[in-house]
């Protein structure tokens, strides 16, 4: 049993690292991977702490990948035996634009966490929230043919500009509406190229989801068993590493290819979902 519930841990782990950076919602695809791979010996608590907090392995790879631009304090020589620390404004700004852009959905997610988690976490709005923002990806991607962005550096991106992303952003406490997803489509539509709308999500993510990390462990409290230990940590060093792959996936695709085949995807299986769910019934 000790070996089996690891080996899910790794496939909770990879499905984290894929579906949370493309835009086909990763809540949405771990509450329909419980629903037929489910831990043994572990409370229920322990599991919907677990959907939340395993993210922060996905965290560090953008932490990983973009440090450069997400830290701000450089050590620059000013002569041959002595080095001073510099701040750079341009990292500064982009987190103060993270910040600004955060707000709607931690007031948001503090307010209504309870509430979404009691009703709105099953299969059923995952299936109905695919098809719609699948729907949306095709008809934005659609209308954006012949549209030039206004917005195509990151550092070109107003305060404005990230509020209005955020905004999209808490659209994504919903679950099966992705917090990548729908951060992208709200870049796009308000003017932005596809490459700094994925980027500016991928910064966004960073404080959101630790904030959601800490307020589940939080509630859940830390009376881990081994068994739950081993599962979240497990579980979150194998979404780091797919997270790493699948970053670099993204960014590559995007310079050549829109969205509309995860458009697709989502409908697809948004409502292979709906069937299932009815011909059970």
């Amino acid at each position: 049993m000790y070996i089996l519930n690891v080996l899910k841990s790794i496939l909770f782990g990879i499905i984290e690292g894929i579906t949370e950076w493309l835009p086909i919602s990763s809540t949405g695809h771990m509450i329909l991977l419980e629903k037929i791979c489910q831990f043994k010996e572990v409370k229920p608590e322990f599991f919907e702490m677990f959907l939340v907090v395993i993210q922060l392995g996905a965290i560090m790879a953008v932490i990983v990948m973009f440090w450069n631009k997400l830290w701000p304090f450089r050590r620059v020589a000013v002569s041959d035996t002595q080095k001073v620390i510099k701040v750079r404004m341009i990292s500064i700004n982009l987190w103060l634009k993270v910040l600004v852009g955060s707000i709607p959905a931690g007031v948001l997610g503090l307010i209504f966490d309870d509430l979404l988690d009691k009703y709105l976490y099953n299969h059923i709005t995952v299936a109905i929230t695919l098809i719609i923002y699948g729907v949306l990806f095709i008809v934005i991607e659609h209308f954006n043919k012949k549209r030039r962005p206004r917005v195509k550096k990151l550092t070109e991106l107003t305060y404005k500009d990230a509020f209005l992303i955020g905004l999209f952003q808490a659209l994504s406490l919903i679950p099966g509406t992705s917090r990548s997803g729908s951060t992208i489509l709200g870049g796009i539509s308000i003017g932005t190229s596809r490459t700094v709308a994925s980027e500016f999500t991928f910064f966004l993510a960073v404080p959101a989801m630790l904030g959601a990390s800490a307020l589940k462990l939080l509630k859940f409290g830390f009376n881990f068993s081994v068994m739950e230990f081993v599962i979240l940590i497990n579980g979150m060093i194998v979404a780091f590493t797919v997270s790493l792959l699948c970053i670099r996936f993204l960014m590559n695709f995007i310079k050549k290819h829109n969205f509309n085949i995860f458009g697709i995807y989502r409908i697809i299986l948004g409502a292979i979902v709906l069937i299932a769910y009815f011909v059970g019934r």
